[in-house]
């Protein structure tokens, strides 16, 4: 439930953005204080004669009539150029009037007002796409404008030719084409960010990183450069845009499909890794063919050129999408995440671009794309939460192995601290022992002799030198932990021997023990090490009630485990006392050593088991200790 709420949240987001691109792209088209001509005559000939006066364009005959509703009048065989004639309305009231063509196909155009040449433009490069704006005089109302075009593929006015005040025309005609400049440099602002953003990466994900890297900043570069804001503010530079176009376009597919690699893997026979080899070489060929046909050979091999770079590289996208959303959809199906925004994405994307593609044969391509590259931006941002899940999983990672690696180090610390206590142990507790003994002994000599108040403290130094005596023989258990004769244990037959040794003792601080153990519960270990640990953490426990209390035993058995659990309503601990239980030398209780504990643990960790604590100030101690039952014990 929760993977479907968050791509469900996803989804509605993409469809926000694409609904907010919309209306941004359509918050152009305001209503102004304007004339709009939407209707012209056409005439079609084989060349434009510059040099042709108005007078002679008049005198032609065969003016067709053409409407915007209607651009695309069929061309006659072998015309490539066509003339355009309208009036400049005389009821015009503006002090500044201007014609602004927002949308007009052809290479070379030129526009003839009153005799004069007010406005040409050749085009040695393959972008058809014009947006013009002319400032008029006063004395232009109600003359004739004669454009004279030539193409060999779209041509002819395609937009209402918008006649108004100049600087009112000219904030439109910023506003037609802003968008895509300002959506295409902020995908290159980000990408340039992205990109000085790697040099802090990891080599694990420096790879997608840069790869959606790539295909952001050769996005961006598509959108600015398809745009006619360009070509018409800079037209000297037009040869430069279109070689970057297709120059983004030739890197943004093997970058598209090695990003796809790398959050989904080489796919079914790296089919994935095969299929972007193949786009890195034709991309390759791509650039080769286009040095040769613009640098070399001027243009002589611009059909096969064309044909590679636009007909045979869109059915290799087609064939690339397929693929990728074919992979995608399986995981999509196995119920990964990243799958599922994957499609979810480029469904989005699909849709616009399908939709606009199949709007743009219907208008016998006499339309502009413009939708598809909000689909884009939707698309790289399901791709760029797709890299952020990734980072996001690896830092949990991170985190994860940082507080492993602490909880080994941590280990490791009381590991060398048991080790070395064990060495220490194991070389002075025998030689130790030994001199306290004979001591001891002469002393209880002197005490039974004694009959005044010296006796007194020869008892005290007797019962100091057996305490020394337990310290040492706690440290000879903890030096050598040999459990001795293995046995099979039934833990209710152990429990009932250390309930019959504890029970006065609890009673006697106003404690109550009770004990829930099934009779078929049976570990392997050595009876008397069983019972010194178990006595000592309920020990531990009784001496924890302070008083009235209780202290609740109960086992039972899981996965072949036999887990034991120890729990008082004694005065509990804090974290930071939870933590060092067990290291040698700390105690709670005022007489303590902290030996007992630590034995304790030496005697678990030798029958194979392992203990663990929980516990909270005021809320008394659990205590959980986990056995391996006897049968996988000799497994």
């Amino acid at each position: 439930m929760k993977r479907v709420f968050k791509v469900t949240v996803i989804f509605c987001v993409l469809l926000v953005v694409a609904y907010c691109a919309y209306l941004l792209e359509t918050s152009n088209k305001k209503e102004r204080n304007e004339l709009l001509v939407g209707q012209w005559e056409i005439f079609w000939t084989n060349e434009i004669d510059t040099n042709i006066k108005e007078e002679g364009l008049e005198k032609i005959e065969g003016w067709i009539e053409s409407s915007f509703k209607n651009p695309a009048v069929e061309r006659p065989y072998s015309n490539a150029s066509q003339w355009i004639r309208f009036q400049i309305p005389k009821d015009l009231k503006t002090d500044s009037p201007a014609v602004f063509l927002e949308k007009i196909y052809g290479y070379s155009i030129v526009i003839l007002l009153d005799n004069e040449k007010i406005y040409e433009s050749n085009r040695n490069f393959n972008y058809e796409i014009n947006s013009i704006l002319i400032p008029l005089t006063e004395d232009n109302k109600g003359k004739t404008v004669y454009i004279g075009i030539q193409s060999n593929n779209r041509i002819g006015i395609q937009k209402e030719i918008r006649i108004g005040e100049y600087y009112d025309l000219q904030r439109a005609f910023v506003e037609s084409n802003i968008t895509d400049f300002i959506l295409g440099s902020s995908l290159i602002f980000i990408a340039v960010v992205m990109l000085i953003c790697s040099m802090f990466l990891n080599a694990e994900n420096i790879k997608s990183w840069l790869s959606l890297c790539i295909v952001i900043l050769s996005s961006g570069v598509i959108v600015i450069t398809y745009s006619s804001f360009l070509y018409s503010l800079f037209s000297e530079y037009g040869k430069l845009f279109v070689t970057l176009f297709d120059l983004s376009l030739f890197v943004l597919l093997p970058a598209f499909t090695y990003f796809f690699e790398c959050i989904f893997g080489q796919g079914f026979y790296s089919i994935i890794t095969r299929y972007r080899k193949f786009q890195v070489i034709y991309s390759a060929f791509c650039v080769v063919l286009m040095i040769v046909d613009h640098q070399i050979s001027n243009n002589s091999f611009f059909e096969f050129y064309r044909f590679a770079s636009a007909t045979l590289l869109g059915y290799i996208m087609i064939i690339q999408f397929i693929l990728l959303v074919s992979i995608s959809t399986l995981f999509t199906i196995k119920g990964n995440i990243e799958a599922i925004i994957f499609s979810t994405g480029f469904a989005i994307f699909a849709v616009m671009g399908l939709g606009e593609l199949l709007w743009f044969y219907s208008k016998s391509a006499y339309y502009d794309l413009f939708l598809w590259k909000w689909g884009v931006v939707c698309f790289l941002i399901s791709l760029i939460i797709i890299l952020g899940r990734r980072f996001a999983r690896n830092h949990e990672q991170v985190v994860e192995y940082s507080k492993q690696l602490e909880m080994f180090n941590n280990e490791l610390q009381r590991s060398e601290k048991m080790e070395i206590i064990s060495e220490l142990a194991a070389s002075v507790a025998h030689e130790v022992r030994n001199p306290l003994q004979v001591t001891r002994g002469f002393i209880q000599l002197l005490a039974e002799k004694q009959q005044n108040s010296d006796k007194l403290y020869l008892n005290m130094a007797l019962d100091e030198l057996d305490r020394a005596s337990n310290i040492i023989t706690d440290f000879l258990t903890f030096a050598k932990p040999e459990v001795g004769k293995v046995a099979t244990l039934n833990l209710l037959n152990e429990f009932i021997h250390i309930e019959g040794i504890l029970v006065p003792m609890a009673n006697l601080q106003g404690g109550r023990i009770t004990v829930n153990i099934p009779d078929n519960l049976f570990i392997k270990g050595n009876s008397s090490k069983f019972k010194q640990a178990s006595i000592n953490i309920i020990k531990n426990g009784i001496e924890a009630l302070n008083g009235d209390g209780d202290i609740h035993i109960w086992a039972y058995t899981a996965n072949n485990d036999i887990f034991i659990h120890i729990k008082d309503t004694g005065e509990g601990m804090d974290e930071e006392v939870l933590k060092r239980l067990g290291e040698p030398y700390f105690s709670n209780k005022t007489k303590g050593t902290g030996l007992g504990l630590m034995v304790t643990f030496r005697i678990i960790e030798v029958m194979q088991g392992e203990i663990r604590f929980k516990s909270k100030k005021g809320a008394g101690t659990e205590v959980i200790i986990r056995f391996p039952s006897a049968d996988s014990f000799e497994e």
